[in-house]
């Protein structure tokens, strides 16, 4: 596809080694990097993306996919941009399954947390009736970026959470001892706190969570 091969070759052009360097290690060496700081990324992608867009809006699914098996983390980065922009208010409802594809594919925070909010998050807006059966699913998966997933797709749902999910997911893994999950489940309550911090206090309190997910939770409520 042209625009991968515009894209890969603008990134190559401007690939910095010290910066690929630093940008793994800060990533825990699980991914390799072309070393472009995120301005400079965006803005590249944003002219190749323009002069492709075409093609993009035909085929971002495919696009997608293909960018997110490359091994540079910054090509994985524009798939979900890609994905983020084309597909908003544009679903299809079997795109859970490239969506569960795209969680537990390279994952890590970085990838997963995007991900959650923007695509899991927005696609269950769409398809309200999913929910239930989706989160379910990927909360009863052996894998955790599912399960963190599950916990954190409501993060811009605000006056929208369903409030009683939210509790289950939290009260359902907060006896895990995962760090990502731990962080989850305050990460999430903090976010609906914003909306309702009352509810969130009051749940806190009646719930033995572990201290990192109690501290994450009430972290702005006074």
């Amino acid at each position: 596809m042209a625009f991968i091969n515009d894209l890969e070759t603008a990134f190559q052009e401007k690939c910095n080694a010290e910066n690929a360097l630093a940008m793994a290690k800060y990533m825990r060496n699980l991914f390799s990097f072309f070393g472009i700081k995120t301005e400079d990324r965006r803005r590249i992608f944003k002219e190749i993306w323009k002069e492709n867009q075409q093609e993009v809006s035909e085929n971002p699914r495919a696009i997608a996919l293909e960018l997110f098996n490359k091994k540079e983390r910054e090509l994985q980065y524009c798939a979900i941009e890609i994905l983020i922009k084309e597909l908003k208010g544009n679903y299809k409802k079997d795109d859970i399954q490239l969506i569960e594809k795209l969680i537990i594919t390279n994952s890590w925070w970085d990838s997963v947390d995007t991900i959650a909010k923007y695509i899991l998050g927005d696609y269950l807006l769409e398809y309200p009736l999913e929910t239930k059966k989706v989160i379910e699913r990927f909360s009863n998966s052996e894998n955790m970026w599912l399960n963190r997933s599950a916990i954190l797709f409501q993060l811009g749902y605000k006056q929208k959470t369903n409030f009683d999910l939210l509790k289950s997911e939290c009260e359902k893994h907060k006896n895990s001892n995962e760090f990502f999950i731990q962080k989850a489940i305050g990460w999430a309550l903090r976010e609906y706190a914003k909306s309702n911090p009352e509810a969130v206090r009051n749940f806190v309190v009646n719930n033995n969570l572990k201290p990192l997910s109690k501290k994450e939770a009430l972290k702005n409520i006074l």
